[in-house]
């Protein structure tokens, strides 16, 4: 199992932002338009088996990796359910999600799980997204 203190190289971190477009890979904001560099985030986390190759690692905002933290799944209120959160790796991100301006809807359950934890819609992001800075 990894330790929490394994090390991620510069050229897995460089592989893994330009896969993205530089672009995070949760909420579709752009690297270039932040003051605040870009993250290489765990999709599955180190705690729960997850490892530091890149098919575990994407390319995230401050925000969505902050608001994601270690989980890798939330509830569905409607149907109580426990429902994983979109994963870069295996899904495409317009079967998940839709732009209507400055705003990230969910088209699906999956989206509709890592929208409400991830926060995209905070009235802050979507200030930011409508502005172009992040």
């Amino acid at each position: 199992m990894p330790r929490l203190y394994d090390y991620i190289s510069s050229a897995v971190r460089r592989q893994v932002a330009s896969r993205a477009d530089y672009l995070c890979e949760y909420c579709h904001a752009a690297d270039i338009d932040s003051f605040i560099g870009f993250e290489i985030a765990h999709i599955t986390s180190l705690k729960h088996g997850g490892d530091n190759t890149a098919d575990n690692l994407a390319y995230s905002c401050p925000d969505c990796n902050q608001n994601k933290g270690t989980d890798i799944a939330s509830i569905d209120w409607e149907t109580r359910q426990i429902e994983r959160f979109f994963n870069p790796r295996i899904d495409n991100w317009a079967d998940y999600f839709r732009t209507d301006g400055a705003a990230v809807n969910p088209t699906s359950v999956i989206g509709v799980v890592t929208a409400q934890i991830f926060r995209f819609n905070d009235d802050h992001r979507s200030d930011e997204r409508r502005f172009g800075m992040i």
